[in-house]
């Protein structure tokens, strides 16, 4: 056979192969809230959610606030003569746990200080709120002279006399200005104006510890003149104001201590109130305690028709009535 040639088998050549860089992703957006909250509530399991907010107490935790038998047995040994309920109290305050006392409700809620009462006389108020926008308008310029913040909004009549309504609460420089506008005006008589002031609340207050026979002698018992000579003696009342007479009340038939019972005026937020309660001060060789006590505001009597049940700003009753002749005329007229 004739000599096959061997086909020769080229070698394969190593060729390398370059990877083409892959596309540049685009950022991803980032979710709303609402769309996360949508898409993970597919994804929760059976496992219960924890609340964080309350945490689970320890057994530790859990057993000191139990009252033990033998902290019990411990202040029955030290205070024999204490009941249950009194065992419990002394428990609870040696634990730090003491009973949160009552809020006392001592001071009526009034209408708004954004006003200002003026007080005068019914020909006064028809003459003046003839022309209360220019009336306005002058207050308001004499209020941006002072360099005030303070601005008047409207004025508008009242059985007791002019309400001007404010955007703020009006202070002692402003109420001066307004006094001597309204008093210079040619439309009103002086005479029959009374000093602006701003509405107010009463707060209820309790004077304890003090001997309902100062004296010494059992005739001669505490009364309403002698607390009030009590009261201007002392400076923590300089700037206080009795909303009512004082009512004294003996403690106890065998007793010689009493309680005073005082209405102040104060405003809605009880400041006045608030700086007096737990002052002590001196009567004669006995110290007396100022205390809050809850409001009795008792029924009402409308000093503009003078009948019971309703206020003299809530009247309805236009024209005022004398209390002495009930004619249609204000009582200083008569």
């Amino acid at each position: 056979m004739p000599n096959s040639k061997r086909k020769e088998i080229a070698k394969p050549v190593p060729v390398s192969i370059e990877k083409a860089s892959p596309a540049p992703l685009s950022p991803l957006l980032a979710k709303s809230k609402n769309k996360v909250n949508t898409i993970s509530k597919y994804f929760k399991g059976n496992k219960t959610t924890t609340n964080h907010s309350k945490p689970t107490k320890s057994y530790a935790q859990a057993s000191r606030q139990t009252a033990s038998t033998s902290d019990m047995l411990k202040i029955k040994e030290s205070f024999p003569a204490l009941n249950a309920k009194q065992i419990d109290r002394v428990n609870n305050i040696v634990k730090g746990n003491p009973n949160p006392k009552p809020r006392i409700q001592m001071t009526t809620k009034g209408p708004s200080r954004k006003q200002v009462i003026v007080s005068m006389s019914n020909n006064n108020t028809i003459s003046f709120t003839k022309n209360s926008a220019l009336h306005v308008a002058h207050i308001n310029r004499l209020l941006r002279n002072a360099k005030s913040d303070n601005a008047v909004d409207f004025i508008r009549s009242d059985p007791i006399g002019l309400v001007i309504i404010t955007n703020k609460v009006t202070n002692q420089s402003d109420l001066q200005i307004i006094s001597q506008y309204i008093k210079r005006s040619e439309d009103i008589n002086e005479l029959q104006v009374e000093e602006p002031r701003l509405p107010q609340s009463k707060s209820y207050l309790k004077i304890i510890s003090i001997p309902f026979f100062p004296n010494g002698k059992t005739q001669d018992c505490l009364n309403a003149s002698d607390v009030e000579n009590i009261l201007k003696q002392n400076q923590i009342f300089d700037d206080i104001k009795l909303a009512s007479r004082p009512r004294v009340i003996k403690v106890f038939p065998k007793l010689d201590m009493s309680i005073v019972w005082i209405n102040i005026w104060d405003h809605q937020s009880s400041n006045k109130a608030k700086c007096l309660i737990n002052q002590c001060f001196n009567v004669g060789r006995y110290i007396a305690t100022i205390r809050g006590a809850n409001m009795n505001p008792e029924v009402p009597q409308c000093k503009n028709c003078w009948k019971w049940g309703h206020t003299t700003f809530s009247c309805r009753i236009q024209s005022s009535k004398c209390v002495k002749c009930n004619g249609p005329h204000r009582s200083e007229n008569h």
